[in-house]
């Protein structure tokens, strides 16, 4: 995207992770390596168990790495790991005793954001996702992809440079699914922000991604990082082309799937 810096916003280098527990130690990550630019959105493609998660939390600070490195910030845009970073899950998570607005300001609350300025942005929000009107609705009175939509205006509710998206739109049926790998593509095009996503889904990934990682069956290993070259605005007839259709032969034949 317009205006990233030559440096890198992310850098990953040589990333170990292993687990400890009784006495025995299971690797986790052996070999992680990538550099992701400001304003791109990377999706991390895997088996299931294969460490996607992990270099997620790792990411997030909530792992430490046991060997490699791991930068976040670069000169141009320092990071702070105590506000610099959004996360959204594959379940909701929205507190059902308060509103649609009060679960989008919620981390403005635990950073000390002053709320005035704040509840003007959750509104903001809520209609950069889709949501306007919606402001005083309880959670179960929303569709699970309206929850997500919530999710995601919360997650940019303190103005994270760094976006962790870990399977948000797992459980959603797949008309849903789809209708939120659109709307996902307008907020990211429109916010600017970096976003990691992980996906179980090719197609997803290379629909939404400007990079993608592909990480082998566990402990994870870096088997492709590539750019996904397919020009925006994206709309769904994209995946029928030859070229979409090149880009997921690719991550097939790198997981053992198929022949690229």
């Amino acid at each position: 995207m317009a205006g990233m810096s030559a440096e890198p916003f992310i850098s990953l280098s040589g990333v170990r992770k292993v687990y400890r527990s009784g006495g025995a130690e299971f690797l986790a990550v052996s070999d992680v390596t990538m550099d992701v630019q400001e304003g791109e959105l990377v999706s991390l493609v895997g088996p299931s168990g294969c460490g996607k998660t992990t270099v997620m939390k790792i990411l997030a600070g909530l792992h430490g790495a046991d060997g490699g490195t791991v930068r976040i910030g670069n000169a141009k845009s320092p990071f702070d790991p105590t506000r610099d970073i959004g996360m959204v899950f594959q379940q909701a998570l929205l507190l059902k005793w308060r509103t649609i607005l009060d679960n989008v300001l919620l981390p403005a609350e635990i950073v000390g954001l002053p709320i005035k300025a704040a509840r003007e942005r959750a509104r903001d929000l809520l209609n950069l996702v889709g949501l306007a009107g919606y402001e005083q609705k309880y959670p179960q009175q929303l569709s699970g992809g309206m929850q997500q939509r919530t999710a995601i205006a919360r997650a940019f509710i303190h103005d994270p440079k760094l976006i962790l998206m870990d399977e948000p739109f797992g459980a959603l049926d797949a008309l849903t699914r789809e209708q939120m790998n659109l709307e996902m593509l307008r907020i990211w095009r429109e916010s600017g922000k970096t976003i990691i996503f992980v996906t179980h889904s090719i197609q997803e990934a290379v629909f939404l991604s400007s990079h993608c990682a592909v990480l082998t069956a566990g402990p994870a290993k870096m088997a492709d990082y590539f750019p996904i070259d397919l020009p925006f605005p994206r709309d769904l007839p994209l995946k029928t082309t030859d070229a979409f259709g090149a880009y997921a032969r690719r991550i097939y034949a790198k997981l053992g799937l198929g022949a690229a």
